[in-house]
């Protein structure tokens, strides 16, 4: 069983949200939006949650640990890597707290953290490809986000970092045909120069950004070559619309002062917990309904299974493994 002393705790960076920041605007091209929920809210998880994963590999490599990073199975997200401990197969479960309460239990008092449940969605759980080889990591991370516009200027006073972004409608993240979209054609309300960059994805699906100057009220064409635009990014707050456009959409869209949405995740702790293989996950676990609370959820939105924190493996004992 789990004590406080087998916690392991690492740095949260600032270049730590730097990596999520980019696979989260990577992942808009084929995320599953679910019916009223926040997109927004979504990658400011995806933020925190790629950067325990990044947190993981580095410190195996300070550690001098071997380990590999390959490619995801199908069940799992495109994009995605998972790091390999010789045969074995490490899956990142990690948990966001950015609640000032619980975080300031979780400094306090890490071995709270014992008592909550390490969650698994059962559909995942439940899918093909999983092996007698695969183990569960579970992690907490802890850090603060300002989402709201008053938090934002809060932040901004500081001198704090910032990522302001939008979303595009899913007809321009994921068009019905895969055809160019045409030439692009925006333009800022703005009585200040504003800086904007296009993320998209190019005729093959890879990764395309453009960044482009829009100087004050005055359309800007861009002819390069994007198959579908999945968020706009801007570094710096303005209380001016801006529109977009392309020759494959008819309609413009258009973006009001108060729909960029900054993910940045102001990082403080994480905490790599234990682990379990995928067979005594299954043999230990419990179901959780959806609408359930957890330490880590207001509300589940999904069936889970679940076990103890205090139940899992060491993390110590992880890298005897290999």
């Amino acid at each position: 069983m789990l004590t406080a002393n087998n916690l392991l705790h690492l740095p949260f960076t600032p270049d730590l949200t730097e990596g999520g920041i980019a696979y989260a605007l990577r992942s808009l091209s084929y995320v599953y939006e679910r019916a009223g929920a926040s997109l927004h809210n979504r990658l400011r998880r995806t933020v925190a949650n790629v950067a325990v994963e990044l947190a993981f590999r580095r410190y195996l490599a300070t550690q001098n640990i071997e380990f590999e990073v390959k490619a995801s199975r199908p069940f799992t997200d495109s994009e995605r890597y998972d790091v390999f401990l010789d045969k074995y197969r490490c899956q990142l479960k990690s948990f966001f707290i950015s609640n000032r309460n619980q975080i300031s239990e979780i400094k306090h008092q890490p071995e709270i953290l014992l008592n909550a449940p390490a969650l698994v969605p059962s559909d995942h759980h439940a899918s093909d490809g999983h092996s007698y080889n695969d183990l569960y990591v579970f992690a907490f991370a802890t850090g603060l986000i300002a989402a709201s516009q008053a938090d934002l200027q809060k932040a901004i006073a500081k001198n704090q970092n910032h990522y302001l972004v939008h979303v595009m409608p899913e007809t321009w993240r994921k068009p019905a045909n895969w055809n160019p979209l045409g030439t692009l054609t925006l333009k800022s309300e703005s009585e200040e120069e504003l800086m904007v960059e296009v993320n998209g994805q190019d005729e093959g699906r890879r990764v395309k950004r453009k960044m482009l100057s829009l100087a004050p009220k005055t359309k800007v064409m861009c002819d390069e070559s994007f198959y579908s635009i999945s968020s706009l990014h801007i570094r710096r707050t303005t209380d001016a619309r801006v529109g977009i456009k392309c020759e494959a959409i008819k309609e413009s869209h258009i973006v009001s002062p108060f729909e960029w949405s900054n993910i940045w995740v102001y990082g403080m702790d994480i905490f790599l917990c234990g682990f379990l293989s995928y067979e005594e996950f299954s043999a230990q676990a419990k179901t959780l309904l959806p609408n359930s609370k957890t330490f880590q959820y207001e509300q589940t939105r999904v069936k889970n299974l679940f076990v103890p924190i205090s139940n899992l493996k060491p993390i110590e004992k992880l890298f005897g493994k290999i």
